[in-house]
């Protein structure tokens, strides 16, 4: 029987032990025992599906993984020790000397580095083209390129581009369709669904939701993650088994959590378009946004993320940021709490300014990751900071 988002992601576990026990255990054991040197030889030559070093894969990575897989309609994935090792091991394993790529150039701070200061050093280049842009995509297209790359929504900027579109365009042009889909986590949208052929995670963020682990996860189809698998059992970027063991529990309940994460945030963006002090809100699901009915298209809710624009440029980022006494400063996000960052001077300071501006990281800009406390106290505040 077919079951839905919420009672999959609660049901779903590995087979009880001779104990019978309700919630699944902690399997915090390096390696695992052979029956005999025939069952060795069988498992190394992978003749036998099972677990031999937890370097490779262990009984609670892989509940976690599966679960992700049937959240986001996916064949297979793997799970990370964070969600830049899932970005780098997924690249790294798909990309050879002399590819391209085209990615959207606005993407979280270490991605570009990446992209532009590492990738280059093995002859592996990237072109960018900007958020509302995309008729140029295929005018960046060359001979040698092998992935398109978004990050919708996109980080810092909370830009949603339209993963449909794109995946035609990839598909049109034999590109690999790679979707980060951290922000909006696979209870509010599934770029398979749109066309995509890998998903990644930071599951840092809303995933965990509570600030608690590291981790990361791709997943999509079974022969490029079977590439992903094979680079990263050699390179070791694995999960741990306590931090997939924490996250598969977190997954029981996301949908409560992001469902009252994405009310907050609403009203939040609300609020915010209303406040003399803030130039623009950019939030998917506020009516004036943009890209509106292509976040409505693709998106169930308009996620946790709402950026604004503080008039006064950076000092007054700084202030408001310092004026703040219940939402925390913090380098993450998806959390119960209130998160409140200023890119310009934090994540994206190592970006030149003209590369913050092309990605519509202005001096002014504020990223709140809103929370689950009484949206009253979250208000006000903001108010009191913005005053």
């Amino acid at each position: 029987m077919s079951k839905q988002f919420e009672t999959e992601a609660i049901r779903q576990q590995m087979e009880r032990s001779q104990y019978l026990e309700h919630s699944v255990p902690l399997y915090l054991t390096s390696s695992f025992v052979f029956e005999d040197a025939e069952d060795m030889r069988a498992s190394f030559a992978e003749e036998k599906q099972r677990n031999l070093y937890s370097r490779f894969s262990n009984p609670n990575t892989t509940e976690f993984v599966n679960k992700i897989v049937s959240m986001e309609g996916a064949e297979d994935g793997y799970a990370f020790a964070t969600g830049m090792s899932a970005i780098y091991s997924t690249f790294a394993a798909l990309l050879n000397a002399g590819d391209h790529m085209v990615s959207c150039n606005s993407v979280f701070g270490s991605t570009h580095t990446l992209f532009t200061k590492y990738f280059p050093k093995w002859n592996i280049e990237t072109s960018y083209f900007k958020v509302h842009e995309v008729d140029k995509i295929e005018h960046l297209i060359q001979s040698n390129t092998k992935i398109l790359y978004i990050e919708t929504p996109t980080n810092p900027a909370v830009d949603v581009l339209d993963i449909q579109l794109l995946g035609t365009i990839a598909k049109k042009h034999n590109l690999l369709f790679i979707v980060d889909n951290c922000f909006a986590t696979p209870y509010l949208q599934q770029p398979i669904k749109f066309g995509a052929d890998l998903v990644i995670h930071s599951a840092t963020k809303l995933i965990d939701g509570q600030g608690r682990v590291l981790g990361g996860v791709t997943v999509g189809k079974a022969e490029l993650i079977r590439e992903i698998y094979l680079f990263s059992r050699n390179t070791g970027p694995a999960m741990s088994p306590f931090n997939a063991w924490v996250l598969s529990k977190s997954l029981e309940t996301l949908a409560v959590r992001v469902d009252r994460h994405c009310e907050n945030a609403l009203q939040v963006a609300e609020f915010l378009e209303a406040h003399e002090k803030v130039n623009f809100v950019k939030y998917p699901f506020l009516k004036s946004y943009p890209h509106y009915i292509i976040a409505k298209k693709q998106m169930k809710l308009g996620g946790n993320i709402v950026a604004f624009e503080v008039r006064g440029g950076i000092e007054a980022g700084r202030n408001f940021l310092n004026a703040l006494k219940i939402c925390s400063l913090s380098a993450n996000l998806g959390d119960t709490r209130t998160i409140v960052t200023h890119p310009a001077s934090t994540t994206h300071s190592k970006l030149s300014e003209e590369e913050r501006l092309e990605t519509g990281i202005l001096d002014g800009l504020v990223r709140v990751s809103v929370g689950l406390e009484h949206i009253n106290d979250i208000i006000e505040d903001l108010k009191q900071a913005l005053s």
